[in-house]
C-alpha cells in the first residue's frame, strides 16, 4: 500500500489521492464518510468542531499533511464546501520533505466557517489552481482561553485517518479498524488519561502532546486531536526561552516542576505534529527550537552526552532513545543540516556501544550498561550487574526507527535486528519459570501474560535477576504495550526465517496485553504516555511480511 503511495509520489503533482482498498475498510471511522464533491475523494474531508466559545462564525485553521512528491505548489489546494463550492482561503506550506525530494510535507489552509451544531463539513482538493484567495492571519489570533485557562484555538479541524496515516506525518501508520484490540486499550486508557494534568509534571514524562497526535492520526477522533492541542499548548506555555541553553541556565528546558535541566522532558516532535495537524506555529520559532537541540546536546544536569567508553560511565537508554528522537525531529522540523549532523553522530555512539561495549564481555545486542550507575547509586564493579533495561530500550529503537526513516542508515536495520534477538534470548521472563510468591505480573493479562525482566542481563544469574525484580520490577508487564515495538520492529527487518518464527510467536503472546482490563490500571498518568508513543506503528509493522524491510523503499536519503 504505501509503497505504491511512494511510487506514485515521484511524479511532481499527483492526482488526488485515494487510499488502498483494505486502509479504506480499515477505518474506524467516527462518521462514515459520505460522498464526496467532484475533484476530491471521501478521505479528504474536514470537519470543523467548536473547541471552546460560541461564535456563530469561527476562523479556521487545519494543517493538512502530504506523502512525498505529492505537492510542491500550495496553490494547488482548494478549500471546497459539502456541495463542492469553493470557499475563500489561505493556503501556504508550513513543512517540507527535506530528507526527500522537499516536495510539500504539510500547508496549514485558513478559512472561515459558519458552525451549525458545533460541526461543519469542508473538504480539500489538490491539482488545480485556486481561485478564491483570502487573506491568512497568525495562529496566535485565533486563540483564546479554555475552562482551563490553556489558550486554544476557537476551533479544530480533523481530517480523515486513511489520509493522515498514508501521509505518513507520523510515520508509516495503518488506520485503527473497529475491532482491533490495541485501538481499545488506547481509549480504555484514555477515559483515565484525558484530563489535563496541570498538577503533575511526571505525567508530561515519555511526551504526552506527541502521543495523543499520533493516536488522532491512527483514528480522526476529535476528542484525541483536542486533548493534544490543549497538551501541546500547556506544555509549551513552560518552555526557558531566555538565557544560556546550558547548564545551570538550561534555555530550552522545560520549567513546569522547576526541572528546566532535565532534558528528558525536552521534546520536539509535539511542534513538528502541531504544525502539521494543526496549522499551529505560534508556540516556537527557530531560536527556541535551537535551544532545546543545543540543551539535549549539552545534556542540562545529566552532563555531556557522547560514546560509550567506559563501563563505569552512567548510561540510561531513555535519555539516549529520547536525544536521538528529539534530534532528529528537529531536523524534520527545520531542515537544518546541523541537526542532522548530530542525528548521525548519536547513531555512531549507540552503533558502537552495541558491537564493542568497553566492558569486553561482547556482542549482546543490548546497549549494555551498569546497574548500579542507571539506579543513580556508586559503582560498585565487583557487585555490579552489566545489563540493560527492555523498556527503556524501547526509546532508543524507537529513535532509531525515526532516524531511519530520514536517512535510511544501512546500520539501523542491523541494530533493530540485534535487540529483536537479545529480547528473545534474554529479555523476557520464561512464563514456565514463574513460580507461586515470584509471579510478577499482573493478572489482567491471563495465565499466559508475557512480562521482560526490569533489569535484562546475558551474564547474570536468573537468581540475581530475581533479585532486582523482586525489589524493583513488580508488574513491570506494565510496560508490555511499548515492547510490541521493538519486537515488531525486528519482525520486519529480520531476514532469518528461524529468527522471523520466534519474533512472530512472541508478538502472538504478547496480544493477551491488550486487555481493556490492563488498560484500566491507571497507577501513573504518564503510563499513557510510555505505553502509546510509539506503538502505534506496530499495528504497521503487523501487516508487512516479516523481513520486507530489508528491501524496503520506505526510508529517506537525507544529504549530509
Amino acid at each position: 500500500m504505501l509503497l505504491a503511495l511512494l511510487c506514485l509520489a515521484t511524479h511532481a503533482m499527483a492526482l488526488p489521492h485515494r487510499p488502498h482498498a483494505a486502509t479504506a475498510a480499515a477505518k474506524p471511522a467516527k462518521h462514515a464518510a459520505p460522498s464526496a464533491p467532484a475533484d476530491t475523494t471521501p478521505e479528504q474531508r474536514i470537519v470543523v468542531h467548536r473547541n471552546v466559545g460560541n461564535g456563530v462564525e469561527v476562523r479556521v485553521s487545519v494543517g493538512i499533511p502530504f506523502p512525498p512528491g505529492m505537492l510542491r505548489d500550495a496553490g494547488l489546494v482548494r478549500i471546497l464546501d459539502a456541495k463542492g463550492e469553493e470557499v475563500p482561503s489561505h493556503v501556504q506550506a508550513t513543512l517540507r520533505w527535506y530528507a526527500r525530494d522537499h516536495s510539500i510535507r504539510a500547508v496549514r489552509a485558513q478559512f472561515h466557517a459558519p458552525l451549525q451544531d458545533n460541526e461543519a463539513t469542508y473538504y480539500f482538493a489538490v491539482g488545480k489552481p485556486r481561485t478564491r484567495e483570502a487573506d491568512g492571519w497568525p495562529y496566535v489570533d485565533e486563540r483564546v482561553a479554555d475552562a482551563q485557562g490553556v489558550k486554544v484555538a476557537a476551533a479544530l479541524a480533523t481530517l480523515e485517518p486513511s489520509w493522515l496515516c498514508e501521509s505518513l506525518i507520523a510515520g508509516p501508520q495503518v488506520p485503527a479498524s473497529q475491532d482491533e484490540a490495541y485501538a481499545r486499550y488506547v481509549s480504555t486508557q484514555f477515559d483515565w488519561a484525558r484530563k489535563l494534568p496541570a498538577d503533575d509534571h511526571t505525567a508530561w514524562l515519555f511526551d504526552r502532546p506527541s502521543t495523543l497526535f499520533k493516536a488522532y492520526v491512527r483514528t480522526g477522533r476529535f476528542d484525541y486531536l483536542q486533548a493534544a492541542d490543549q497538551s501541546y499548548h500547556f506544555y509549551m506555555r513552560y518552555m526557558k526561552r531566555e538565557g544560556l541553553p546550558i547548564s545551570p541556565f538550561c534555555a530550552g528546558g522545560w520549567t513546569y516542576g522547576k526541572e528546566p535541566c532535565d532534558v528528558k522532558y525536552v521534546y520536539i516532535e509535539p511542534s513538528l505534529l502541531a504544525l502539521a495537524l494543526t496549522g499551529d506555529d505560534s508556540e516556537y520559532d527557530a531560536a527556541l527550537v535551537d535551544k532545546m537541540v543545543t540543551l539535549w546536546q549539552h545534556g542540562g544536569w545529566s552532563g555531556t552526552p557522547g560514546p560509550y567508553t567506559s563501563p563505569g560511565e552512567r548510561f540510561t537508554e531513555r535519555l539516549a532513545g529520547l536525544g536521538l528522537l528529539a534530534t532528529v525531529n528537529a531536523y524534520e522540523l527545520t531542515g537544518d543540516l546541523r541537526y542532522l549532523r548530530y542525528t548521525r553522530e548519536r547513531v555512531d555512539w549507540l552503533y558502537d556501544h552495541q558491537r564493542a561495549n568497553p566492558d569486553k564481555l561482547g556482542d549482546d545486542g543490548s546497549w549494555r550498561n551498569s546497574w548500579n550507575l542507571h539506579e543513580d547509586d556508586s559503582w560498585q564493579p565487583e557487585k555490579d550487574v552489566r545489563g540493560s533495561s527492555p523498556w527503556m530500550s524501547e526509546n532508543i529503537i524507537d529513535g532509531l526507527w525515526h532516524t531511519w526513516l530520514v536517512t535510511g542508515d544501512p546500520r539501523i536495520p542491523t541494530m533493530i535486528i540485534a535487540f529483536g534477538r537479545y529480547m528473545e534470548r534474554y529479555g523476557w521472563i520464561d512464563v514456565k519459570a514463574i513460580k507461586s510468591g515470584r509471579d510478577w505480573r499482573n493478572p489482567c493479562s491471563g495465565p499466559q501474560g508475557q512480562i521482560a525482566w526490569y533489569w535484562s542481563s546475558s551474564r547474570a544469574s536468573f537468581a540475581r535477576l530475581a533479585d532486582i525484580e523482586d525489589s524493583d520490577g513488580w508488574y513491570s508487564d506494565a510496560h508490555n504495550v511499548e515492547l510490541v515495538m521493538p519486537v515488531a520492529a525486528a519482525y520486519y527487518f529480520e531476514t532469518d526465517p528461524a529468527q522471523s518464527e520466534a519474533l512472530k510467536q512472541r508478538l502472538d503472546a504478547l496480544k493477551s496485553s491488550y486487555s481493556t482490563e490492563c488498560a484500566e490500571v491507571s497507577g501513573t498518568t504518564r503510563r499513557f504516555n510510555w505505553n502509546n508513543r510509539g506503538a502505534g506503528v506496530a499495528m504497521w509493522f503487523l501487516q508487512q511480511p516479516a523481513g520486507s524491510g530489508a528491501t524496503s523503499s520506505m526510508a529517506g536519503h537525507a544529504m549530509p
